[in-house]
C-alpha cells in the first residue's frame, strides 16, 4: 500500500521559514517523480515544485523560485520542501504527490498518489 505522510505545516510570520516533509512508503522514491502542490482558498491546485524521477532534476514555479527548495533522500524515502521568505500569499494547504510512470507534470491528475494536506498560514 502506497502512503505519503506530510508533516511540518503551521503558522509563521511573513519573512519566516518552514520545512515540510513527505515520507513515502510502498514505492521506491528514485522510481517516481515527486511534486509539491498547494491549494489556496478559492484557487486551483498549483504545482510549486517537482523532482523528476531518475535524473533528479528539480523545477519550481515562478511564484516560489528562489525562496523554496525541494530535496529528497532516497535512502529515507523522504522529500522535503524548505520554504523561506514566506509571504501571506503562500498561505495554502500543501501536499506532496507521486507520479510513478512519468516525468513531472503540472496536472495533479497525472499523479497516482498524494498525501494529506498540511496547512501553512503566513500571517502577522
Amino acid at each position: 500500500q502506497v502512503q505519503l505522510v506530510v508533516s511540518g505545516g503551521g503558522l509563521v510570520q511573513p519573512g519566516g521559514s518552514l520545512r515540510l516533509s513527505c515520507e513515502v512508503s510502498g514505492i521506491t522514491l528514485r522510481d517516481v517523480s515527486m511534486a509539491w502542490f498547494r491549494q489556496a482558498p478559492g484557487k486551483e491546485d498549483e504545482k510549486i515544485s517537482c523532482i523528476q524521477r531518475s535524473a533528479g532534476i528539480t523545477t519550481y514555479a515562478d511564484s516560489v523560485k528562489g525562496r523554496f527548495t525541494m530535496s529528497r533522500d532516497n535512502s529515507k524515502n523522504t522529500v522535503w520542501l524548505q520554504m523561506t521568505s514566506l509571504k501571506p500569499e503562500d498561505t495554502a494547504v500543501y501536499f506532496c504527490a507521486a507520479r510513478r510512470f512519468g516525468f513531472c507534470s503540472d496536472s495533479l491528475q497525472h499523479y497516482a498518489y498524494w498525501g494529506q494536506g498540511t496547512q501553512v498560514t503566513v500571517s502577522s
